[in-house]
């Protein structure tokens, strides 16, 4: 049996998961809306890799003998100044799940619970990896400046971005 704290948070955290799919569902519609369909492939993917994220935190719960319980999930944004200031709430964004990564993983060690630790390893990785990819668009975004061709060309090359279900292994 999962220790209640623990699962109260992980509770929150499978909602805070949901939310970031909801944000970048609605970036995605942000960049259909400005004809910029890579960047909207780009974040719908984002989308998809947040419901798995949710859903790996819901079945470790169910197997841990907890209680999920979902709560609802907060209204994001619709619009944004850029796709750069889209880019850098989502950077913002990524920080704050570390955060809350960060602390569920202080709460297991308080607890000296190593299951749950071994499971935040898992997303303590995937953290760096959404920081850095987002870092990465961040400048070349700023290298493209105000170039219709060049923010073209990145575009492109987001179209190209598919969705592959990193959770699914070594449950």
């Amino acid at each position: 049996m999962i220790d209640k704290d623990i699962e109260k948070a992980i509770n929150k955290q499978i909602n805070e998961e949901m939310y970031s799919a909801y944000l970048y569902l609605a970036m995605s519609a942000y960049f259909q809306d400005i004809s910029l369909p890579g960047f909207a492939n780009w974040m719908y993917v984002q989308y998809q890799e947040e419901v798995t994220h949710a859903m790996k935190f819901y079945r470790y719960l169910v197997e841990r003998g907890g209680r999920v319980e979902l709560h609802a999930i907060a209204e994001p944004p619709k619009e944004w100044k850029s796709p750069l200031h889209a880019m850098e709430e989502t950077l913002n964004h990524e920080r704050h799940i570390t955060q809350l990564i960060n602390e569920l993983a202080d709460l297991a060690e308080k607890k000296k619970d190593r299951a749950t630790l071994n499971l935040l390893q898992w997303f303590i990785d995937e953290q760096v990896e959404e920081e850095a990819n987002d870092e990465e668009i961040i400048a070349k975004l700023k290298m493209v400046g105000d170039s219709p061709s060049g923010l073209l060309m990145l575009d492109s090359q987001l179209g190209q971005r598919t969705f592959v279900d990193e959770t699914a292994g070594g449950e």
